[in-house]
């Protein structure tokens, strides 16, 4: 069976949701590009995300973020993963909405914080107590979240090609998202 992607997927939720993995899970079984703007961020800047929040902070990330989000949507059509902050922005909605569709990876504070609570590599999640942050952090951006077009739940107990392939479905809904050819 092969697919014909009509639209960039845009994977916008929480860190730790799984939009990285998932996305390259989803792009190989698809036969199409699999981006990550965040690492689209790092190789334009050459450093970090958090070299770039430390020395520019988060207002410059987030202008940068946008620039490479809409240049990405310009390109070819792929599975393209966001940082977990991309769609809060009004306009990064509205241009991923005009340009492309965005499935929300809906994964609760539980599951995140089992994935992210080893790793030093969250800028957000430096703080005295980085399993409140990420509640306040999961409180605020939920409600952003849920204006994504194509939610799918995410559970702890599926596999990256598990979750692939729930995505995949929930793609397939859609026919000016993904049809069979």
């Amino acid at each position: 069976m092969t697919f014909d992607l009509k639209k960039t997927v845009v994977l916008v939720g929480m860190m730790g949701a799984g939009k990285t993995a998932v996305g390259r899970a989803v792009a190989a079984k698809l036969g199409v590009p699999f981006i990550d703007s965040d690492a689209e961020i790092v190789k334009a800047a050459n450093m970090s995300i958090a070299e770039i929040f430390e020395r520019d902070g988060e207002p410059f990330f987030r202008r940068k973020e946008t620039q490479i989000i809409e240049r990405l949507l310009e390109e070819e059509r792929c599975i393209l993963s966001t940082g977990g902050g991309a769609f809060l922005s009004e306009a990064n909605r509205a241009m991923i909405a005009a340009k492309g569709v965005a499935v929300w990876l809906d994964a609760d504070v539980e599951l995140l914080w089992t994935r992210v609570r080893h790793k030093d590599t969250r800028p957000l999640l430096r703080t005295s107590d980085p399993r409140r942050t990420l509640e306040e952090i999961f409180e605020a951006r939920v409600p952003l979240y849920s204006l994504a077009e194509l939610p799918v739940p995410a559970e702890a107990g599926l596999s990256i090609e598990q979750m692939a392939d729930r995505v995949i479905g929930v793609m397939a809904s859609r026919d000016d998202v993904l049809t069979e050819s």
